[in-house]
């Protein structure tokens, strides 16, 4: 890192528990941060960790050649810089903020017609967690601006370049809180589920978390390379079906039915397997429920 990017000057837009955390930690660095927030008193923890708080948008930009938007969504992005896109040019922004793989094409494209460079990012980790060895940011956005600024954003957590399409990063990120959010409702319906045979969580969730830890490795002792069958459009059923697994899917549902607990999640799963099943896929690996998530909604595939 040279020393102009050891002192660089940053600008962070957005003062939720993310947008403190990553200001913390770029102060910590010794990067001058300005900070820009709606409700201005939120900016009094990091003003007094050194941050310097700009009395508008406009002044907060141009303060720095980095810019980064730690926001609710992309709207919010437009509704803080729609006044201030004069001071854009020449700056880089960063929109660490959640939203979809659309809206993040789109407002490169506007980030552009006002002389700005853009990445969109998407930082996995809670904001506790960020600038330690465990943080990760996924970029994508444009090769040479993320070179330009990877020392810098490296401060956050090791940063996760996809690729040239400004989506690609938000499109990881949502699925990867598809997964977390997936997981932690199959979660709590376990815990439901033994709840209503009387066990506290405080019993129950040690066994779940236990189960839920240990399939990744379930997952990869079962393939040299994950996913390499998947993209030859291979499901091998040596080790698990979807038959099989789709019983267990019936048996979820007739339990949960007996329990009186909420059908929603495992009548999605099970339409899963019972849609493969009524492909005449029955015998190959539970990975072919693949078919029925990638087809669009009446158009099954046969």
């Amino acid at each position: 890192m040279t020393e102009h990017q050891q002192n660089s000057a940053v600008t962070v837009i957005g003062l939720g528990p993310m947008g403190q955390a990553i200001t913390r930690t770029l102060r910590a660095a010794g990067h001058p941060v300005t900070v820009w927030n709606r409700t201005a008193a939120r900016a009094a923890g990091v003003v007094a960790h050194g941050a310097t708080l700009a009395p508008t948008p406009a002044e907060a930009v141009e303060a720095s050649g980095l810019v980064i938007l730690s926001l609710t969504d992309y709207q919010a992005m437009y509704d803080i810089l729609g006044g201030a896109t004069a001071s854009l040019a020449n700056r880089t922004l960063v929109n660490l903020s959640s939203d979809t793989p659309a809206r993040s094409l789109e407002a490169a494209s506007w980030a552009a017609g006002h002389d700005a460079a853009f990445l969109t990012g998407g930082v996995m980790v809670p904001a506790p967690m960020v600038g330690t060895e465990a943080a990760f940011v996924y970029y994508s956005g444009p090769g040479e601006v993320m070179e330009d600024n990877r020392a810098v954003l490296a401060r956050l957590g090791t940063p996760k370049h996809l690729g040239e399409d400004p989506g690609l990063a938000q499109l990881m990120y949502q699925a990867q809180l598809a997964l977390f959010l997936g997981t932690l409702s199959a979660l709590m319906h376990a815990t439901a589920m033994l709840g209503a045979a009387g066990m506290k969580a405080t019993e129950a969730l040690p066994e779940l978390l236990a189960s839920a830890e240990s399939i990744g490795a379930i997952l990869r002792a079962g393939e040299e390379t994950p996913g390499a069958a998947l993209d030859a459009g291979e499901h091998p059923g040596d080790l698990s079906t979807v038959t099989m697994m789709g019983a267990t899917a019936d048996h979820i549902v007739e339990t949960t039915t007996a329990l009186g607990l909420n059908l929603a999640l495992p009548l999605a799963v099970q339409a899963h397997y019972r849609r493969a099943i009524e492909n005449g896929h029955g015998g190959d690996n539970w990975t072919r429920i693949i078919d029925s998530i990638r087809e669009p909604a009446g158009q099954p595939q046969n």
